[in-house]
């Protein structure tokens, strides 16, 4: 088992889906776990799930100040993992720059923010979660590619930067979150169904997997600046 017993842990976004299950993860580890999002709901929700004493944190990554503000209470950090990001997905002829910039705020600019103001331990790390378009474009996703592909350019850069503080990114493929949730359930399981048929592993991605993806990115020292795809070999197609 790795051991985490007592690191300082945050993850961001860790009110739901990859996030939730990397908490659920580290708490049995017994880390000094904390879990940060912007809805105190969901992360009351969270936190009954997760168990272990953790923290809990509000905190919206789109807020420069707020940013600012959380990461200078002092505290310096193990490990830090942010897994946030909404929109950024549809035709780019069609979608309004209000949405395109929103998009952009919510995961690149996120993980920017936390990058530069974040305090970690020398041979700590911090790691993004991106996604499987950062390194192929296809229709409808001209923009959340370009994103991810700055969250790849970003992570290079600061393993750089901050080092020895360790930077990766996880690209992970298709996975059952609730990030489809706004889908029609019957469009979502033909979705789910057709991905997993033509992946090698004929399967879906699951939020476990990624955590376990994650867990190898925060612990093994000598891995940095990289981008890991846990994609079900997905890439190969």
């Amino acid at each position: 088992m790795i051991d985490l017993v007592g690191k300082k842990i945050l993850v961001l976004g860790g009110s739901s889906g990859m996030g939730l299950a990397l908490a659920k993860d580290l708490a049995g580890r017994k880390a000094a776990l904390t879990v940060a999002a912007r809805s105190k709901d969901k992360l009351d929700a969270a936190a009954k799930e997760i168990g272990g004493g953790v923290a809990t944190r509000v905190l919206d990554a789109r807020d420069d100040a707020a940013v600012e503000a959380f990461f200078k209470d002092g505290t310096v950090w193990d490990h830090i993992v942010v897994t946030v990001g909404q929109g950024g997905r549809g035709p780019l002829p069609s979608m309004s720059m209000a949405d395109a910039l929103t998009a952009m705020d919510a995961k690149f600019w996120c993980c920017f923010r936390v990058g530069r103001a974040a305090k970690i331990t020398p041979g700590g790390s911090l790691t993004f979660v991106s996604g499987g378009e950062g390194h192929r474009g296809q229709i409808g996703t001209t923009l959340i590619s370009s994103i991810n592909a700055a969250i790849a350019g970003l992570t290079r850069g600061l393993a750089i930067e901050l080092s020895p503080v360790r930077v990766n990114t996880l690209s992970p493929g298709t996975t059952d979150t609730p990030l489809w949730d706004r889908m029609k359930p019957e469009d979502r399981d033909a979705m789910f169904k057709r991905v997993a048929d033509s992946l090698p592993v004929k399967r879906l991605g699951q939020a476990e997997d990624a955590a376990h993806a994650i867990l190898f990115l925060m612990t093994n020292p000598f891995t940095t600046g990289q981008v890991v795809r846990a994609d079900g070999g997905g890439d190969l197609l």
